[in-house]
């Protein structure tokens, strides 16, 4: 059976095409799981780039003018392929990523629905008409696409933050140039081909990975073409992108980083706060921009919530996500494995405690065994920071109002979680975080239905939802008189 990476085309994808780097370079595409080289594929330069550009701006005229019922039909079909083929979007994912199997699967599954979605919105995009005040003409507000989008993608969920601009963007009636992350190609040019099955055509959704994603974005961002940029990453980089995407007055959209809170008050159930726990940090291996990333307990249940955590946390399986047994995989590059036994170290240096993992898992493979973290001072640089990995560090609070004070004491603001055995009192304390997104007493809150994004420091716009498609629309106002 022939090997189903190899059977994936390496170059470039533009304007329907599979071409190779102008220069000649090339993107090594690592396995997590053991550190070995799996695919090597075409680099874009920032020529590449602008010609991908080239080609969604020759393709824009057409698309825009296809009926939205078709460009609804064009997703629905992604849709249906990309579930017909879950197994192998789900060992693409693996491969290079590192996710468990289960996890890939449910990312296809939820990056499916995005086409799904938008398809049924690309007919449900409506306008206003109304009589102006003074009754001497009509104002018709009318949405149209906004044009040429240049879609930045992360490696933690390969498949599914395409789809969720894609969808939106392919259903407004706007083409685009996808560039996904280097640790992980092949998931998009592998969607790229469903897409290409489904009917979208040359042109319309170009994919140019690139090692040099600086200069490549950068030259797309200052091309006048360009109208639109979306980005999901950290704040860091999206601080630089809008400082380029406002030479051109570009519409920005930025799903940044996230340092989400996981308030456990005293009148819980706690082992239902424990499955959910388990659910808000070990998702993808606690690799997620929506993770909770501290959690802060009651300090009269903090000692029994973090111990059941530990049990469950200790039970996990380790290993390769194509052993479909495992549980947890390893994260995505040696890099991240240094920085998240780092910020654990240092924390146990000031005092913290591991109650289980606190430790890499030696030989092949980048592995971090699931942790749980207490006595966590309020200070502590692992509350600050984003860990991006298998790890629960607990704090304590004494009342709903400290409570909310440390759910709020970051520059960030996308996802928070809260748990209480009264409705009332959840919803007061979602209502005060500032977060864009909160889960009360479930550890799972992503829909493809619901808007997705970040209040202060954690990003612009909204995604998914009908917010998604207006990002990649602007309104116009025509004055008529008949």
């Amino acid at each position: 059976m022939a090997d189903l990476i190899a059977t994936i085309p390496p170059g470039l994808v533009i304007d329907g095409e599979r071409v190779e780097s102008s220069d000649g370079q090339q993107i090594v595409v690592a396995d997590p799981a053991t550190g070995a080289s799996i695919a090597t594929i075409a680099s874009a330069s920032p020529d590449d780039a602008l010609r991908a550009v080239g080609a969604a701006h020759s393709a824009a005229k057409s698309w825009r003018e296809t009926a939205p019922r078709i460009r609804g039909e064009v997703l629905r079909k992604a849709f249906e392929l990309m579930i017909e083929r879950r197994d192998e979007l789900a060992e693409v994912i693996v491969r290079e990523s590192g996710k468990s199997w289960a996890d890939a699967q449910g990312e296809v599954s939820y990056a499916a629905e995005f086409f799904r979605w938008y398809g049924e919105e690309a007919v449900r995009i409506a306008g206003t008409l109304m009589l102006a005040p003074n009754g001497d003409k009509q104002i018709i507000a009318a949405p149209r696409p906004i044009g040429v989008s240049v879609l930045v993608t992360p490696w933690n969920f390969p498949v599914a933050m395409i789809t969720r601009k894609v969808g939106p963007a392919l259903a407004s009636g706007c083409t685009v140039v996808v560039k996904p992350a280097s640790d992980t190609p092949l998931s998009a040019l592998l969607l790229s081909g469903i897409l290409d099955e489904a009917g979208c055509p040359p042109g319309v959704v170009n994919v140019v990975p690139s090692s040099r994603s600086s200069q490549t974005v950068g030259a797309m961002l200052g091309d006048p073409r360009v109208r639109k940029v979306s980005f999901t990453g950290s704040t860091e980089v999206g601080r630089m992108l809008l400082a380029q995407a406002s030479e051109q007055v570009l519409k920005a959209s930025m799903e940044l980083g996230g340092n989400a809170p996981f308030v456990v008050m005293e009148d819980v159930d706690v082992d239902a706060a424990v499955e959910a726990a388990l659910v808000a940090k070990m998702r993808n291996g606690g690799e997620s921009c929506i993770a909770a990333n501290r959690f802060l307990c009651h300090e009269a249940i903090a000692d029994d919530f973090s111990s059941r955590l530990a049990d469950r946390m200790r039970n996990l399986r380790m290993g390769p996500g194509m052993d479909r047994t495992n549980d947890v995989g390893p994260v995505i590059n040696e890099r991240a494995l240094v920085d998240i036994a780092g910020l654990v170290d240092d924390s146990v240096g000031a005092g913290a405690k591991v109650l289980t993992g606190g430790a890499a898992r030696p030989g092949q493979g980048w592995y971090y065994e699931p942790t749980v973290v207490t006595q966590v001072d309020h200070d502590d640089p692992i509350l600050r920071k984003e860990i991006f990995g298998p790890v629960a560090p607990v704090t304590t609070f004494v009342d709903e109002d400290q409570a909310v004070e440390l759910a709020n004491d970051t520059e960030f603001g996308l996802a928070a979680y809260v748990f209480s055995g009264d409705l009332g009192r959840a919803m007061r304390i979602a209502e005060s975080i500032d977060a864009g997104i909160v889960g009360i007493n479930r550890g799972f809150v992503s829909d493809p239905a619901a808007p997705f994004g970040g209040m202060k420091q954690s990003g612009l716009g909204r995604e998914g939802g009908h917010d998604g498609i207006l990002e990649f629309m602007e309104t116009q106002y025509i004055a008529a008189a008949w």
